[in-house]
This record gives structure tokens, C-alpha cells and sequence, in this order.
């Protein structure tokens, strides 16, 4: 009869398995600020945002680790065991949809998240003046960063602007909205705003746009000053050789003499 064989396993492998087994025996679960699973935390830029993670029904010491996105947040020494706290100060724009981890540090699959949702109305403001010749195309870029996302609409001299399939292209993103006039005539010389308007409150610039009379190809004056300067020259040329010249035209009689 052919001995059996045994099936060697990993020692990483028990060791997790007696992890998950302790885990699940004794209903270990962290949570952070009192959310046992993944949430997200509303604010506005400016205050400081507190974070409390607690290990419940643990039967010994656990050692707690924080992560910002994929990165570890450095804890001293006296907050990392059982409750650990971090503080994110102040909150800014560019913090709004960060995720921060808390996890068990010898088992980093139990772990609760929060995603920050800063929230901050539309930050638009001032005027542009733009000089554009005549049958160019122009482009008028304003800032449409906002959270809660925010709506965009143009005016043309406080009117709202009719936009015509032909004439006028839109590009819009989460952040920037941009406005082009293809070959740009003199009837859309005028004053363009750009307004975005979200539940948070309102932004809006003002685009200036002058149409300049369309350039020449080859410019008059610089085609007139260059005849002019080749005029002198060939003057100039004629008075200097005069004596040379005149010879030429005297007859023979007086060229003997």
C-alpha cells in the first residue's frame, strides 16, 4: 500500500489563519469615530478634523496603524495602542476625497476607512481683457472647481448667450470650462461672463473681448518705407557717379578735345 502524503502549509499561512480565528472567536472589530465600516466624513476647508480609532472586544493589547491613502501616518509611541487618534489641520481643498486608514497592525485586513468630502463653493473671480484679431479664434477659460460639483452658464453683456452650434465650442472638465469663438467678427466685441453656481454659492469672471481690425499680410507701411529707402539709395548712387555718368553721353568731338 502506497504511504499517504501530507500536505506541507505555510507557515504565513497558519499564523493568519490562528489571526482570523482569534478575530472572529472573540468579535475583535476596530472603529473610528464610532463607524465599524467605511465612511465618509463631510467638512469644510478650514477646521480641523479629529479621527479616533478604538479596537473593541479585544482580549490583549492591539498596536493600531494609520494610513493616508497608500502612505503611513508616523504615530508616537503613546497612540498606538487600543485607541489612536490623528488630527488633519487644517483641511484644504486638496484634501477632499483622501482616504485615511485605520488598521490592526498585525492583521491589516481589519481596518475601517473614512473619506474626507471637503466641501467648498466655486472660487471665480475677476476680469481678463482680451485683444483678438479679426477671423481668429479666441478661447476664455475660467476655474470651475467646486464641491458640490457646480453648473456653468455664459453671458454676453449680461444676456445669456445663445450658443451657436457653428460658432461657439464648449469644453468642460470638473475643474476648468472653457469657451471658444471660431474667427471672431467685430459684432462680438463685448463683455462675456462666466457664472458657476452650486447649493455652496456663486463665481463668475469677466472676459473683455476687443476685435481688432484684421492685419495685412504684408504690412503698407513697411512696403512703403522699403521703396522708399531703395529709392534714396539708387539717388544717392547717381549723384555720387554723375561726373562717370555724363562722360557717356558726350560726343566724340569733345571726348578729342
Amino acid at each position: 500500500m502506497a504511504p499517504r502524503r501530507s500536505l506541507a502549509v505555510p507557515c504565513e499561512v497558519t499564523v493568519l489563519a490562528v489571526c482570523l480565528l482569534a478575530c472572529v472567536a472573540t468579535g475583535l472589530e476596530l472603529s473610528v469615530n464610532n463607524h465599524v465600516a467605511d465612511f465618509s466624513l463631510s467638512t469644510m476647508p478650514g477646521p480641523s478634523v479629529s479621527l479616533s480609532c478604538l479596537v473593541q472586544n479585544s482580549s490583549q493589547d492591539e498596536e493600531l496603524l494609520w494610513y493616508r491613502g497608500d502612505g503611513q501616518v508616523d504615530l508616537k509611541d503613546g497612540n498606538k495602542v487600543n485607541i489612536s487618534h490623528i488630527c488633519v489641520s487644517p483641511v484644504t481643498e486638496s484634501d477632499n476625497g483622501v482616504a485615511f486608514s485605520c488598521r490592526l497592525a498585525r492583521d491589516k485586513s481589519v481596518q475601517v476607512s473614512v473619506t474626507l468630502d471637503v466641501q467648498f463653493p466655486p472660487q471665480l473671480t475677476g476680469e481678463e481683457s482680451l485683444h483678438i484679431e479679426e477671423a481668429k479664434d479666441v478661447t476664455m477659460s475660467c476655474n470651475a472647481k467646486s464641491n458640490p460639483q457646480a453648473q456653468t452658464a455664459w453671458y454676453k453683456n449680461n444676456d445669456l448667450l445663445t450658443l451657436e452650434q457653428d460658432r461657439y465650442q464648449l469644453y468642460q472638465t470638473s475643474e476648468v470650462v472653457q469657451l471658444t469663438i471660431t474667427e471672431v467678427q467685430k459684432s462680438d466685441n463685448g463683455t462675456y461672463t462666466c457664472v458657476v453656481t452650486s447649493s455652496l454659492g456663486e463665481g463668475r469672471k469677466d472676459f473683455h473681448l476687443i476685435v481688432e481690425d484684421k492685419k495685412p499680410i504684408f504690412p503698407k507701411e513697411a512696403v512703403i518705407a522699403a521703396a522708399v529707402v531703395v529709392t534714396l539709395t539708387v539717388l544717392f548712387g547717381i549723384v555720387a557717379r554723375k561726373d562717370k555718368i555724363f562722360k557717356c553721353f558726350k560726343k566724340p568731338s569733345e571726348t578729342a578735345l
